[in-house]
């Protein structure tokens, strides 16, 4: 049964269940979801989390779905375990308050026990162990009465293993799992009877968890840690939450030894195999990095299908660090040539038979991808250097290992991977400290860990919002559409104590109104501002809005005078002048995004963007810089559309309809099965919940500032839009008049003319440089003449004021090549430029033969100026930042000499 299979089979007996009803198959939500807490989707609950927090009203009671998710702390574990894997689907059913532990437990039995051909899996049930939380008797006894095994054959389990909850305060309850035993060959013999509460790690991969049954019945507090709560009580409706690994379930039914295997990811090993000349499972290391291929070309094909662009931080980073640890993986398998234009066709063509937007937005993944393996490469040549200094370092002083601190940073700084420092260390006759490497790897980890719990805990609790949601009944109505200046009520008042009764003059409150006019920041669009006043004379600057969660609108605010009570009548208007702004600046966004896709084509596809007063900022994917001429056209072709004064009209539409339409969709938006469609006349056509400017006339100019690199594969685009376009083209209308004045030329002349100004000026410069640098050497006989002589070592120890670094090594140079031929000679000469101090060492023959070195020199003195240097015994530099101890730094010199010399 290939995978395909699997996943239609799934779906097919939830949605055609008929002994606790009909399941809605919904289809699998984007890798990337707006939600704070998380950077991709990783578990198939997560687009339902809404409907398990209360926060929104499931439009169905049961749905079932086969949902793509990402998970990235298992990544130095994949291709070493059979179980993880960095992207994987995640097959499970759901119920909302429908049926519950009775019938997510047969419903679950029945498809793994009944035979194929019967439209189940046909697993033997000797092979089968369920498991309970040791405290969940209910559990227990039905899993005895619906699959008739022993009780003996039930394995209880503890809190680490068979507890859900989602780490925060909120929903939890126990869980119960299918476990397959695989056999003896992967793993000791076990007493069922006997294990408990903790599942021993020695039997993970022989008792494979194939699906996790999650009774959400419990509202949980005061969340500690994933063992470590306490319950406030039973939740008011009980749901079911569960989850399977297609992968896992595929290879058990493919009869392969792990999911690297199964028909999806084996034929990238192929490819594989084929491009280095090596075979899998002929050694271990081999097949390890086989299986990291497999996993990481597939995780980031979609990871890029669904708009993830490499970066150094967040999501771009997580898709940068798959991608380069696959090409690292062929690289040491044997391949050094592009391997991404033969694999990841490869797993297209699988992953495509099921997600056919892979096919279709093909030229944009690949541009992404081998943008990305071409940048990867000239880091590799660029580490590649660093790495042989790094090693010719080592080597010099005599010693045989890499420092830990020097490999991390080959790994941080230059993103040179660990396995390679080891593999061509090992090249070298070096050994690496790994030991520091992963310590320092350690601590970087732990900061990432605390920063991003820091920024979690930033998020205010979503409790006080849920509960002003749940005690208003219907969620606040938006009126901003269609007007400006709306009349409602006070609904709550939200402040860092939760929800009160009554703020007073100079307090900040979040406050809730049954309609509004004012509109949340989101799709780049910055929130409105604006005022409102209340019944009993109290008046508020909103500063923000907010949409917290769904259905609530959340207006920051500064109370100006009065007091504010929740029920007060509230009269409501926007700033219209920076409404206006910003409608202006989001309408012209569609309108440059579709100008870009007409001159870059259907891979200039939007990457985020920010909507501003006057202004706003694109970004795009793309593979290299926008040439100039492309920027023009764009901004030719947007002003021209901007003089049809073409309509901008709004639609709401089914998302079905949306697509035939033409509309296009953003990566990472969460878009309900009604979706609003913003046309400007007949040309750009969007699905987006912004504001926008009536028609395209009302946009006045577009002026586009310039285009810069904000990652590999992104650029972005700043613009200026209205009244402020205006007014920087009549400044750059003035500078030019000013040019033209002063250089006594026409406009359409000014480049030329400013070109011939700065070669002259660059040919000066040369001049004066031949002149400085002459006047400097002119020094140098003068000074070798002038040679202290120190027990039979002619020194010269001099300050060469307003000299850098470059012009201090000239001079050092010079003076030694023309001290007196035989005679051992030793010259230093510190400079001072800028604030900054420079010095050099250079040690001849004959020096270096008494025992000389002008590494020695230079380190010696590097303290006394505030800083350090090093090099070779012949010549050696250095810098430092104190000027005012140059000469004790020079009498040192002659007195290291001295000691040498005696």
């Amino acid at each position: 049964m290939d995978t395909a299979d699997i996943r239609r089979n799934f779906v097919a007996h939830f949605e055609n269940d008929t002994r606790w009803g009909a399941h809605t198959a919904v289809p699998s939500a984007s890798l990337l979801l707006d939600d704070p807490t998380l950077l991709f989707v990783n578990a198939g609950m997560v687009p339902f989390k809404p409907y398990f927090l209360g926060d929104e009203t499931p439009p169905y009671p049961r749905a079932t779905s086969v949902q793509k998710c990402i998970r990235t702390p298992d990544i130095e574990d994949v291709g070493r375990t059979t179980r993880h894997g960095t992207f994987f689907e995640m097959c499970g059913n759901f119920s909302f308050g429908d049926y519950f532990k009775e019938g997510a437990i047969e419903l679950a039995w029945e498809l793994v026990t009944k035979p194929r051909d019967q439209g189940g899996w046909g697993l033997e049930e000797s092979r089968l162990y369920p498991s309970v939380y040791v405290e969940d008797t209910e559990a227990l006894e039905l899993w005895k009465k619906i699959s008739g095994l022993p009780e003996e054959r039930i394995l209880r389990l503890g809190k680490k293993d068979n507890y859900w909850s989602m780490g925060v305060p909120g929903p939890g309850g126990p869980a119960s799992e299918i476990l397959y035993d695989r056999g003896s060959e992967h793993g000791p013999d076990f007493d069922p009877t006997l294990l408990g509460p903790d599942m021993p790690s020695k039997l993970e991969d022989r008792l494979l968890e194939l699906w996790n049954l999650v009774f959400m019945q419990e509202e949980l507090s005061a969340v500690r840690a994933k063992d470590d709560f306490d319950v406030a009580g039973p939740l008011p409706k009980k749901n079911i939450d569960t989850g399977m690994g297609l992968e896992r379930v595929a290879f058990l039914l493919q009869g392969v030894d792990n999911l690297y295997e199964i028909d999806v990811m084996f034929p990238v090993i192929e490819k594989a195999q084929e491009l280095t000349g090596r075979a899998y499972g002929t050694n271990h290391e081999d097949d390890v990095r086989f299986r990291v291929v497999a996993d990481h070309v597939r995780s980031s094909l979609m990871l890029i299908g669904d708009g993830v662009t490499p970066g150094n931080e967040g999501r771009g980073y997580v898709l940068r660090r798959l991608v380069r640890r696959a090409i690292r993986s062929m690289r040491l398998l044997g391949c050094e040539d592009p391997v991404l234009p033969e694999l990841l066709p490869v797993s297209r063509d699988k992953m495509g038979e099921t997600y056919e937007g892979l096919k279709r937005d093909w030229q944009r993944i690949s541009t992404v991808a081998f943008a990305e393996e071409d940048a990867f490469r000239q880091t590799l040549r660029a580490g590649t250097a660093i790495f042989e200094t790094a090693t010719a370092e080592v080597k010099q002083a005599g010693g045989s290992e890499l420092s830990g601190d020097r490999a991390f940073a080959l790994h941080d700084t230059y993103g040179f991977p660990i396995d390679l420092t080891l593999e061509m260390a090992a090249e070298q006759g070096l050994n690496v400290d790994e030991v520091g490497f992963r310590r320092l790897m350690n601590e970087q980890r732990q900061r990432a860990k605390d920063d991003a719990r820091a920024k979690k805990g930033a998020h205010r609790d979503a409790t006080a919002y849920r509960a002003v949601a749940d005690s208003m009944g219907a969620p606040v109505q938006f009126t901003g559409y269609a007007e400006t200046a709306t009349d409602g009520a006070v609904s709550a008042l939200v402040t860092a104590d939760g929800v009160v009764d009554a703020v007073r003059e100079g307090d900040e409150v979040e406050l809730v109104l049954d309609r509004t006019p004012f509109y949340a920041e989101g799709g780049g669009q910055l929130a409105d501002q604006g005022i409102i006043e209340l019944s009993n004379g109290a008046r508020l600057r909103v500063d923000d809005v907010q949409s917290p969660i769904t259905g609530l609108i959340v207006h920051q605010a500064t109370v100006l005078n009065g007091e504010v009570t929740p029920g007060l009548e509230a009269h409501s208007e926007v700033d219209l002048a920076r409404r206006m702004s910003i409608s202006r600046a989001h309408t012209a966004t569609h309108m440059v995004h579709k100008a870009f896709r007409e001159a870059l084509g259907e891979t200039a596809t939007q990457a985020g963007s920010e909507n501003a007063p006057g202004r706003f900022r694109f970004d795009f994917s793309a593979a290299g810089a926008v040439p100039e001429s492309v920027m023009a056209d764009v901004e030719a072709r947007v002003n021209d559309v901007i003089l049809d004064d073409l309509a901008v009209q709004a639609e709401i539409m089914s998302q079905a309809e949306a697509v035939r339409s033409g509309a296009m969709a953003l990566f990472g938006e969460k878009y309900g099965d009604q979706v609003r469609v913003v046309s400007v006349g007949d040309w750009a056509r969007e699905l987006c919940g912004g504001t926008h400017a009536g028609s395209s006339g009302k946009l006045g100019v577009i002026k586009l500032l310039h285009e810069s690199s904000i990652g590999s594969g992104v650029r972005r685009v700043e613009a200026l839009v209205g009244a402020d376009a205006y007014r920087f083209l009549a400044r750059e209308h003035v500078l030019v008049n000013q040019l033209s004045e002063a250089l006594k030329a026409r406009p359409e002349e000014l480049p030329e003319r400013v070109n011939d100004i700065v070669e002259k000026l660059r040919a000066a410069e040369k001049e004066l440089e031949k002149v400085r640098v002459g006047q400097l050497l002119a020094r140098g006989g003068e000074l070798a003449a002038g040679a202290e002589q120190v027990g039979g070592i002619a020194v010269v120890a001099t300050r060469a004021p307003g000299a850098a670094g470059g012009d201090v090594r000239t001079l050092a140079l010079d003076v030694r090549g023309r001290l007196p031929a035989g005679q051992p000679g030793v010259v230093v000469v510190i400079g001072d430029a800028d604030g900054k101090v420079s010095v050099v060492a250079a040690v001849n023959d004959e020096a270096r033969g008494r025992g000389l070195s002008a590494n020695d020199l230079v380190r010696a003195v590097g303290p006394l100026l505030g800083g350090k240097g090093g090099g070779k015994d012949d010549v050696a530099q250095g810098g430092g930042s104190d000027a005012s101890r140059i000469d004790e730094a020079l009498a040192l010199v002659r007195s290291e000499v001295g000691k040498a010399a005696s």
